[in-house]
């Protein structure tokens, strides 16, 4: 007696989500194709942690484009000092601070760094594009600081960086901490008055920037509105409400 085989209800959800809805089991276990799927999600997510930023390939990338930028370190001399000591990803190496003050001539609106953060992968194939959708919306609205390249880098580190370069806003792009449907997602971190010393509190973050979920042309908007309402206002962080999508839907 031939019997159809009834459709998987979760078909239709899984279409809409890199979420693992609905895997069903092996007796006590996952069936084998999902327990392989996880490893391999497991295994992108560790690979996104530790592999090395191309600081040449990317600096390449972006002088392709007309983005010129230049190269620093944080106190964390390698990857492992990195993840154990926090604390040494938020300043920068002693040898970089001379050059970096050598080129602050004149105060500008921003700075931005790019770092690898905890997904170097994030920034090496999300932050050129990223940053030549910025440069289109926000045109010569404001004046930037050379880019900056920052490796073994935390949030804080772009504070100093900023404050360095004698800019009112820096803007830190990283990789953000892997999941494992998302080993490449960038965050975007907005900071008016850098200084060391500054608090989460104080930025603003735009994150998840990837084309699977918030596009780079969107993004770039929504970080060109932050960008004009931290400078315009003086602020930035829980005190910069993000009204953004009302504004550019011209609510």
């Amino acid at each position: 007696m031939n019997r159809e085989i009834a459709p998987d209800p979760w078909s239709e959800l899984r279409r809409h989500t890199p979420a693992r809805l609905g895997l069903g089991r092996a007796g006590t276990s996952l069936p084998t194709r999902e327990l392989l799927d996880f490893g391999a999600a497991h295994a992108q997510a560790r690979d996104a942690v530790l592999l090395p930023l191309d600081v040449a390939g990317l600096s390449t990338e972006l002088s392709g484009v007309g983005l010129e930028c230049l190269s620093v370190q944080s106190q964390a001399s390698n990857r492992e000092v990195y993840l154990r000591r926090p604390d040494l990803g938020r300043r920068l190496a002693a040898e970089n601070v001379e050059g970096l003050q050598a080129l602050a001539a004149e105060p500008v609106d921003l700075a931005i760094v790019l770092g690898d953060g905890l997904s170097a992968i994030a920034t090496q194939r999300h932050a050129a594009a990223l940053l030549v959708q910025l440069k289109q919306v926000l045109g010569e609205r404001l004046t930037w600081a050379p880019l900056v390249i920052a490796t073994q880098a935390r949030v804080a580190l772009g504070d100093e960086i900023g404050a360095l370069l004698g800019a009112r806003a820096v803007l830190m792009l990283l990789g953000e901490r892997p999941g494992l449907s998302s080993p490449d997602s960038l965050g975007a971190y907005l900071t008016f008055g850098p200084r060391v010393g500054r608090n989460d509190a104080e930025r603003n973050c735009v994150s998840n920037i990837r084309p699977e979920g918030l596009a780079p042309d969107l993004a770039a908007k929504r970080l060109a509105w932050l960008l004009q309402e931290a400078l315009r206002r003086r602020l930035s962080g829980v005190a910069l409400k993000d009204d953004s999508e009302r504004e550019l839907l011209g609510g």
